[in-house]
């Protein structure tokens, strides 16, 4: 067995020691003519093995402490989460296995990168992957967010080099003042394929190997979703195949190998009915129900992301056994610790031996310290662009949380500002609507003392969109915004974030016919049919993103400039900025 650095710590621990002192006394014996005693009786070999797993998900590029009184900086009211923080919080986790002389490995369920702070997508998130480096990490999946800015700078991420992006041109700067040499643990892609091949776009999975012999398989999966929700040409030439049907197949391949213990890494979630309750299972639903009802029973445990919520479940496998399902929340803010019991006469995992917690990670330990070596490094290269006052607000904040009718005053901020984008317009042509997807505004408009930053309205808009224009009939129109209650969005009712245009809807209405169709009005007039309108959103929704594909259907597309620089020159140019009103979606 091959052991890494950190895998050769044990070997420094009581028993390693003795093994060590008992061998030396043999020989010493030996040497000098002694005699040598017979040793007691063996003690029995034990009948398990004790594996300690310690998983994360959606970390989001999220390494300064997050404000305690935000979503993303606290847990139930507890202050959590910053990659200062979470190094030390897994060394704890790993030294406490060691003493009862466990092994360790430490594992990701995606989303590690994109939709990143500034501090590390103004790096192309190079900062984040170091600090995975640094925390030990084993392997990953792929979420969603690893392919925000294209698979082949995913691959980047994985093999390291640099970007020649002009050294800080765009507010982004590759390697700044050092190659970025990649990630030293695996991404792993079982159900990513490379389009009209079975080739992976990463291993599909990797076996680790413990003491006593023991195996674990980790498989890696993305949701099949992808594709739906993340801009076309991040994707373009994968295809995403359905994620129980990659993993049961992988299965007997695993087994040919004499693997037994197998771990599904997935970016797919659930949602518990009290997502407070963050170390039980209060009522899950969502995909990963279906999925973990269908994987096959080979397969031990699931740890799941991309819902930011935490849970930790067991769900019965197709044989009636029971499984463990988990998820770790975001940002950093709770570890999810499986102690796995692994059966040395089978090889296989015991469960009803097998038991996880959810920890959070508080801020009552010391500081990592080559974590905060490295987050000040980055802190001072970003400063230049992050602390620059882009304009002023007449509040402490811009919110983005939606009142009745799903209209939020920060929402209508981002609309206005692309409406006002003049690098959409073309032969003449400037847009009248604009739409933006709720999901893109990641967090508040917060200003300091009414003075707003770049870094401030980066955290806001963290993709680097680009702006589109296109032509829009009425009708297309109408089928636009009852897709905001139809289709995938159905369940969850995605409102989109407007300008220009208004509108009333019946919450109780048939899907497909919820909206009151005299109600839409643009520039103040009733929308007519036949008559084609220049609208303009993000590259992410033109695409048929969220689940809205009447955009694929508008015509004479125009790229523009970034989302971040329409909403920055927006904040500038109407300095100070005063919240409108939300009065634009009504509901009856």
């Amino acid at each position: 067995m091959a052991f890494t650095g950190r895998d050769k710590k044990w070997l420094r621990g009581p028993r390693a020691i003795g093994l060590v002192a008992a061998g030396a006394a043999v020989v010493l014996g030996l040497a000098t003519g002694g005699t040598v005693t017979q040793a007691a009786p063996a003690k029995p070999k034990p009948t398990h093995t004790q594996i300690q797993l310690l998983s994360i998900n959606d970390f989001h590029g999220n390494l300064a402490v997050n404000p305690p009184t935000s979503s993303s900086g606290n847990v139930n009211g507890t202050p959590a989460g910053g990659a200062e923080y979470l190094a030390t919080q897994l060394e704890l986790l790993r030294a406490s296995a060691r003493a009862q002389g466990q092994d360790t490995a430490t594992v990701a369920a995606g989303d590690l990168i994109g939709a990143s702070p500034l501090l590390s997508a103004a790096f192309h998130d190079e900062p984040t992957i170091e600090a995975m480096n640094e925390m030990g990490l084993d392997a990953t999946s792929v979420g969603n967010h690893e392919f925000d800015e294209g698979y082949k700078e995913l691959l980047r991420m994985q093999k390291g080099g640099c970007i020649d992006d002009g050294d800080g041109q765009n507010n982004q700067n590759s390697c700044p003042d050092h190659r970025f040499k990649g990630a030293d643990f695996k991404y792993l892609s079982a159900n990513v394929f490379y389009v009209n091949t079975d080739k992976t776009l990463f291993a599909p999975y990797t076996i680790k190997k413990f003491r006593d012999g023991q195996k674990v398989a980790f498989i890696g999966m993305t949701l099949e979703n992808t594709p739906n929700i993340v801009t076309k040409s991040g994707v373009q030439g994968l295809s995403f195949k359905d994620e129980v049907e990659t993993a049961n197949a992988l299965v007997p391949k695993l087994k040919q190998q004499g693997v037994e213990a197998i771990v599904v890494l997935l970016h797919e979630g659930g949602l518990p009915a009290d997502p407070k309750a963050y170390n039980s299972c209060p009522g899950v639903s969502g995909p990963i129900v279906d999925i973990a009802k269908n994987l096959d029973p080979a397969i031990d445990a699931i740890l799941s992301g991309h819902t930011h919520q935490s849970y930790n479940c067991s769900f019965p496998d197709p044989a009636g056994k029971p499984r463990l399902v988990t998820s770790a929340s975001s940002f950093g803010k709770i570890v999810t610790e499986v102690r796995l019991s692994i059966d040395n006469a089978t090889h296989d995992v015991d469960r009803l031996n097998t038991m996880a917690n959810n920890h959070i990670v508080t801020q009552d330990v010391p500081k990592d310290r080559e974590l905060t070596k490295l987050i000040t490094t980055y802190q001072t290269l970003v400063a230049p662009i992050q602390n620059k006052v882009i304009g002023h607000i007449t509040t402490p904040l811009i919110t983005k949380t939606p009142d009745d009718s799903q209209e939020s005053p920060l929402g209508n901020l981002i609309a206005d500002a692309q409406l006002a984008d003049p690098s959409t317009v073309t032969n003449g042509k400037t847009p009248v609507v604009a739409f933006m997807n709720p999901g893109g505004i990641r967090a508040d408009l917060v200003s300091d003392g009414g003075a707003v930053t770049f870094g401030a309205a980066f955290t806001v808009q963290p993709f680097n969109n680009f702006l589109v224009s296109m032509d829009m009939t009425g009708t297309q129109i109408k089928a636009l915004l009852e897709q905001q209650f139809s289709g995938v969005n159905q369940a969850s009712n995605k409102v989109l974030q407007i300008a220009g245009i208004t509108y009333t809807y019946n919450p109780a209405g048939t899907p497909g016919a919820k909206v009151v169709a005299d109600s839409i009005k643009i520039a103040g007039q009733p929308l007519v049919d036949a008559t084609t309108y220049r609208i303009v959103t993000n590259n992410f929704l033109s695409d048929g993103g969220d689940g809205f594909p009447a955009f694929t259907t508008a015509t004479d597309k125009f790229f523009g400039g970034l989302d971040i620089d329409a909403f920055a020159n927006y904040l500038t140019a109407h300095d100070p900025y005063i919240p409108a009103p939300t009065d634009r979606i009504n509901i009856s």
